[in-house]
């Protein structure tokens, strides 16, 4: 049994392929298979899969038609041996100290999940800024959503984390596979976090997530009421499970208001209003089932919620403003903008790096 399964879920990436399978081959902790499951791409790689197949024996490709994200991950799970799993995307890459420290923090403390920071990555100038931060008291121990409930806020960032197999296994925890590659690790986030009875949070950054690939799924618009199934999945799991919904379900609240809140700013124009009338029957429930309590709206606007649930073309017109204002920021950013790292300043000026320290 190897250490840890790393699963690399494909789908047209030829640009970035390579990168991102030689930080896993060349990974400190040797004892890992990589099972890469090629979602019937039309580029070259599943050519490059094979190129590098035939010099590791560790690579397991699964060649398949396109099915979307989450039915790639089953299969990859199902396929899986290791006594953990880890998830890194394709158009991404890691450190090669990666798994050999995770594991060995989760050994040392018998967890079902390791989580690290990350770094968001520029491609164009390799910038690494370290983000997905943890509050520091909440690292290098033992912890739970019973003692620390906001654990179910995070970012979901599958990929910066190890799960023990069989946990996720005797919990039934896996993906849903709705169509194409968006926000499918919301659910499975969520309810891995939230089942987990042993958690460690390290802040340590390994992983390196690609913020310039025009192509990721993340900055597909169409696709924003995919996460509205991911939600009712989620509401389904805590319905079935009382103890821990009374432990997270107002950070569940919290972090469905977020989500919606950041895909209706980023929704196509066309599916606005749509989009509106879901949000705003959705809460409207919550709120008059007394689930929106004082804790929910110490983070969520209170006018701006009641005018979510009462009036809908007032909530509109917020919105419209917030778009309008992201898009002004965004000019402003493209003109001119301070970048500041640990271990980085850069000064752009109309899209070109005019000043560069460190």
């Amino acid at each position: 049994m190897p250490k840890i399964s790393v699963l690399v879920p494909i789908y047209n990436v030829e640009n970035y392929l390579r990168e991102c399978l030689d930080s896993l081959v060349n990974q400190t902790l040797e004892d890992i298979e990589i099972i890469c499951i090629n979602d019937g791409s039309t580029d070259n790689s599943l050519q490059i899969l094979e190129e590098y197949s035939l010099n590791d024996s560790r690579i397991k490709i699964i060649n398949k038609a396109n099915s979307g994200y989450g039915n790639s991950m089953n299969i990859a799970m199902d396929k899986a041996s290791g006594e953990y799993i880890g998830i890194v995307e394709p158009d991404d890459f890691v450190k090669r100290t990666m798994f050999f420290d995770l594991y060995n923090i989760a050994v040392k403390n018998n967890a079902d999940i390791v989580k690290s920071e990350y770094y968001a990555y520029i491609t164009a100038n390799k910038q690494a800024r370290k983000t997905g931060r943890f509050a520091r008291f909440r690292t290098g121990r033992v912890i739970n959503v019973f003692d620390t409930p906001a654990l179910v806020r995070m970012q979901p960032s599958i990929w910066t984390a190890i799960y023990k197999r069989d946990f996720l296994q005797k919990n039934n925890i896996r993906f849903l596979e709705t169509p194409g590659a968006s926000f499918q690790d919301t659910s499975f986030a969520f309810k891995s976090l939230a089942m987990a009875q042993r958690i460690v949070l390290t802040s340590n950054a390994y992983y390196y997530y690609r913020q310039d690939n025009a192509f990721s799924s993340v900055k597909s618009k169409g696709k924003a009421f995919l996460i509205c199934g991911e939600f009712d999945e989620i509401t389904d799991f805590l319905n079935k499970n009382p103890e821990i919904k009374q432990a997270v379900n107002v950070q569940k609240l919290i972090k469905q208001y977020s989500a919606y809140m950041w895909n209706l700013l980023r929704v196509d124009e066309d599916y606005i209003d749509a989009f509106i009338d879901v949000f705003s029957e959705t809460f409207k429930i919550y709120y008059e089932n007394n689930e929106t309590d004082k804790e929910f709206f110490r983070k969520i606007n209170r006018k701006e919620f009641l005018a979510l649930i009462y009036d809908k073309n007032s909530f509109k017109n917020i919105i419209t403003e917030k778009i309008e204002r992201s898009k002004q920021r965004e000019k402003r950013r493209q003109l001119f903008s301070v970048r500041i790292n640990a271990s980085r300043i850069s000064i752009v000026f109309m899209g070109k790096q005019i000043i560069c320290i460190g």
